[in-house]
C-alpha cells in the first residue's frame, strides 16, 4: 500500500498486521476511543473481511476511523480476486459512514485532510497504477463534505462521474464536441452524502445524464443518483456506466 516511506520516517505511529483486516479495523477502532486519528489503508477487495467489524466496531460508535482503499476498481494483471468493484456499494449503506472518492492525487491530498478533521468515519478509494500527473498544490485543504464541482459546460448530455473516471469523462466529453453533442461534465466527489443539488441542476440543464464509475452497478454510484433524483421527483434519462 505504499506506507514504507511513513513507516520509516515514523516508526512508531506505523502498525503492520499484515492479512488480518479483521483485527486492524478493530484495532484502528480502540485507537480512536482513546483519541487517536486512526487510518486504515488496505486494498479494496481485501477490506471486504472487515465488513463486519466497519460496521459495529466503527460506524456504531461513530469513530473517526478513515479508510484509505487501494486498488479501487479494475487491476489488471493482479487478477480477479483483486478487482476493487464492491466498495461505494458495500460502504455507502452503513449509517454514518462518508464515501468519497479523488479524481487525482491532488484532490486525494485534500479528501485525505478532509476525513481526519472529520467527527466520524470515512473512506478515500484510489485505484492501481501511476497517477494522473496534475500539479500538486503546497498545502492540502478541507473540502466541503458532500460537494461536488463542474468541470465543463454541455448542452446536451451531462456526463456525471467520480473517482477516477473524473479525467477519463472530460476526455470522452472532448471526444463528443468533435462530434457535435455538447457535454458537459460533473466530478461528484462523494458517493455519499451526494451532491443532489448539483445533480439536480444537471438534470435542469440537460435531461439526459451519464453516470460513470468503476464498481458494480448494484448500489453503487449511479444507484445513489438514481435514488436522488427519484427522491426529488425529477424527469432524467440516466445511462449508467459501471462494471
Amino acid at each position: 500500500t505504499g506506507l514504507d516511506a511513513f513507516r520509516d520516517r515514523f516508526p512508531r505511529r506505523y502498525f503492520d498486521v499484515g492479512l488480518a483486516e479483521e483485527h486492524a479495523v478493530t484495532f484502528a477502532g480502540g485507537l480512536a476511543a482513546e483519541g487517536y486519528r486512526p487510518v486504515v489503508a488496505i486494498y479494496s477487495t481485501f477490506l471486504q473481511r472487515a465488513y463486519d467489524q466497519i460496521e459495529h466496531d466503527i460506524c456504531l460508535q461513530n469513530l473517526p476511523v478513515t479508510f484509505c482503499l487501494d486498488r479501487a476498481g479494475l487491476v489488471g494483471e493482479d487478477g480477479p480476486t483483486h478487482h476493487g468493484v464492491f466498495d461505494y456499494s458495500y460502504l455507502r449503506m452503513i449509517p454514518g459512514m462518508t464515501v468519497m472518492a479523488p479524481a487525482d492525487e491532488n484532490e486525494f491530498q485534500h479528501m485525505l485532510r478532509t476525513a481526519l478533521a472529520l467527527n466520524g468515519p470515512a473512506s478515500i478509494r484510489y485505484p492501481r497504477g501511476a497517477s494522473v500527473g496534475v500539479s500538486m498544490d503546497l498545502e492540502p485543504r478541507a473540502l466541503p463534505i458532500g460537494k461536488g464541482a463542474r468541470c465543463k459546460e454541455g448542452a446536451d448530455v451531462t456526463l456525471v462521474a467520480i473517482g477516477s473516471r473524473v479525467h477519463p469523462a472530460i476526455e470522452a466529453a472532448h471526444m463528443l464536441e468533435d462530434m457535435g453533442i455538447s457535454a458537459g461534465v460533473l466530478n461528484m466527489r462523494f458517493v455519499k452524502p451526494l451532491d443532489a443539488a448539483l445533480l439536480l441542476e444537471a438534470a435542469g440543464k440537460t435531461p439526459r445524464l451519464v453516470t460513470i464509475e468503476e464498481n458494480v452497478l448494484q448500489g453503487g454510484f449511479g444507484s445513489a443518483c438514481l435514488e436522488a433524483l427519484s427522491s426529488a421527483g425529477a424527469q432524467a434519462q440516466v445511462l449508467r456506466l459501471d462494471i
